[in-house]
């Protein structure tokens, strides 16, 4: 991808077929998520660096969620060959966008930054951070079922309107469309991950339920796409078959069908994965919620012995002697 030309002109360079070795030979440093990857990898491990300093810990597993999977496949999804044949193959595309809409928020909720940023910021930062999480316009937003409304339509909208043709025709428009996936997707799998501490948590039943609603949408949109029989992006594929890549571009038709199908399986595997999570650290809650109540059982019951000992010890000390 040519971050600083217009796309029609870079879509138009004779790229090689698809492989592993285009995958590393296509890379480019596109400046949006080389900015954004940076800035969030250094705050993220300043972070975890100042916890350290101070002697608390911080669990690997979420540095790891955060920095690697998270922004790493940010940053690859954006930046690599991936990203050089997003706006040639659908196909590609479609990979592109599952990665950015699930994969990533994903990744970047188990990696807990906003936890991490209340136990690192300093207090000024720190009291704006709390101010924002308890803003009206943070509880709108985490709002469950708004944030479910813009997950689910937000791809309709892409492929039946002109933004998807104005994303292949603006470099701008194309970095806001890969922004915009990962912040939807991100408003949708937040608060449902609950480790945050965000507006809009959930009940861990209701967590399960709008996971398992997400489904058939995908469902239904990859198979619409694969039953279409007109392009995604108008005459944008058609035209690129005609120049220097004609030779081993695929139909454009026979392209769409393979994006449709991946966007269906991708939605449901991910889908799914998301729903073991949650049920995990459901069943994993519900233990911690049967010790704690083993502990207050366990606590009141020592309590009544002990007013039981000491009543019978008061009774035996007031009675006659001899009795």
């Amino acid at each position: 991808m040519a971050p600083l030309r217009d796309l029609s002109a870079a879509a138009a360079e004779a790229l090689p077929p698809p492989s592993f070795g285009a995958f590393f030979e296509q890379w480019s440093l596109a400046p949006v998520p080389l900015v954004l990857t940076v800035w969030a990898v250094g705050l993220y491990l300043l972070g975890v660096a100042r916890l350290r300093r101070r002697g608390d810990r911080w669990p690997i597993g979420r540095t790891l969620s955060f920095v690697v999977v998270g922004m790493g496949s940010f940053y690859v999804a954006t930046s690599s060959g991936l990203a050089a044949y997003d706006t040639v193959l659908v196909s590609v595309h479609m990979v592109q966008h599952m990665v950015l809409s699930m994969v990533v928020p994903l990744a970047l909720a188990l990696g807990a930054p906003v936890t991490l940023a209340l136990r690192t910021l300093p207090g000024t930062p720190r009291r704006w951070l709390l101010a924002a999480l308890h803003s009206r316009a943070a509880r709108v937003l985490s709002f469950a079922p708004l944030a479910f409304v813009l997950y689910i339509a937000s791809p309709w909208a892409l492929y039946y309107s002109g933004w998807y043709r104005a994303s292949l025709e603006s470099v701008w428009v194309h970095e806001a469309m890969h922004v915009h996936l990962v912040a939807v997707g991100a408003l949708f799998f937040w608060p449902l991950m609950g480790i945050d501490p965000l507006p809009g948590r959930l009940g861990y039943p209701f967590r399960v339920l709008l996971t398992v609603l997400t489904l058939p949408f995908h469902a239904f949109l990859g198979v619409s796409i694969m039953g279409a029989t007109t392009l995604l992006g108008g005459d944008w594929y058609p035209r690129l078959s005609d120049g220097p890549m004609g030779s081993w571009l695929p139909d454009p038709l026979a392209d769409q069908e393979l994006a449709g199908g991946l966007l269906w399986a991708s939605g449901d595997a991910v889908g799914l994965v998301f729903f073991v999570v949650l049920f995990v650290q459901w069943v994993r809650s519900s233990q911690s919620e049967a010790r704690r109540e083993d502990r207050r059982l366990d606590l009141l019951e020592a309590r009544e012995a002990k007013r039981a000992e000491v009543a019978a010890a008061g009774s035996s000390a007031g009675s006659p002697a001899g009795e």
